[in-house]
């Protein structure tokens, strides 16, 4: 195990090192340039000054003299400064974004995979009925519909239709004030962004769940347990439960990065303040260094979460062995 674990952690060297590539490339490729922003706000801006911002920041030369400017000082943890709040890009993601991020999608995994379990397992024991079908047809709707649309229904429904059932966005209400109170606030924001973001990997999970549980009710060893006379509701929680769901722990393990990347589209669409909406507003205004260092965790958080997952795999099931 210390050899494979040694062996994944040095491969993720050189695979942040293609990402960070791929990752600036695409960036640079995009129309626009952040100076071309500042000239626009700023009728008094000249061309002179122009030409001195392009040089101060390395704008004036090919993006791949950038990037090796950009990597030297990434690797010494400099990330460089937002060019739209004037503070380094990093302290502003991790210090004022990032912990909204990880409520929103803590939560999100959370209900997802505690309602995923259990509708999983009863799908499962009750093949061929209306409570199978009626939960199978909620999965397809939940991967079916995108996360975007979701969220603007459940505002239109909750927020406009019933006029004002929960917020429409934001993260907290002026002048609410008091422990409580804005514990309660805070709790009716989280409602429809939860609810929006958990629901592709709810459904995902369910489909999982059932499959891996239909297929261990039938191994032998469940049979055995059975046909010793253990109650039903041991030979299901003690016995099958636990090899069922070891492929539901691995997908959780692949798709924990995923929430953090499809907040993106949640926290536009409920204006949350978290790291998914400062990616999209950066992208917008040519704020690369905020781009960047975000896309960048959320890539290191992917690698990371693979390797956990197939540590957790191998901890919960002995037969498992990395050489």
């Amino acid at each position: 195990m210390a050899t494979y674990l040694a062996r994944r952690v040095l491969q993720v060297i050189p695979t942040l090192f293609v990402i960070s590539l791929l990752l600036f490339g695409l960036l640079s490729m995009k129309p626009g340039d952040p100076i071309d922003d500042m000239r626009r706000g700023n009728p008094g801006f000249t061309q002179a000054d122009y030409d001195r911002l392009r040089e101060f920041y390395g704008l004036d030369k090919p993006w791949y003299v950038q990037y090796w400017r950009w990597l030297g000082r990434a690797v010494r943890g400099d990330f460089g400064v937002s060019r739209q709040f004037g503070r380094p890009a990093a302290s502003y993601i991790f210090n004022y974004r990032f912990p909204n991020t990880v409520l929103l999608s803590g939560l999100s995994l959370l209900v997802a995979f505690c309602v995923a379990v259990p509708a999983g397992v009863i799908s499962a024991l009750r093949q061929h009925t209306a409570v199978d079908y009626a939960i199978t047809v909620g999965n397809f709707i939940g991967v079916s519909i995108p996360i975007f649309w979701l969220g603007i229904m459940l505002i239109y429904i909750f927020a406009v239709y019933f006029r004002g059932v929960l917020p429409a966005g934001g993260m907290v209400t002026p002048g609410v004030t008091g422990t409580w109170p804005m514990f309660v606030d805070r709790l009716r924001h989280l409602l429809l962004p939860v609810a929006a973001l958990s629901s592709l990997q709810l459904a995902q999970w369910t489909r999982f769940m059932r499959s891996s549980m239909l297929e261990t009710i039938q191994l032998d060893f469940v049979v055995t347990a059975r046909s010793k006379g253990i109650s039903e509701r041991k030979v299901i929680f003690k016995h099958a439960l636990k090899n069922a769901i070891l492929p539901l722990i691995t997908l959780v393990g692949l798709n924990v990065p995923l929430l953090f990347s499809g907040a993106i589209l949640t926290e536009t669409v409920f204006n949350w303040p978290g790291m998914g909406r400062a990616i999209f507003d950066a992208i917008l205004v040519n704020d690369f260094n905020v781009a960047m260092v975000s896309l960048m965790f959320i890539s290191l958080l992917v690698l990371a979460f693979n390797l956990l997952a197939d540590v957790a795999y191998a901890l919960i099931d002995p037969r498992i062995r990395y050489e």
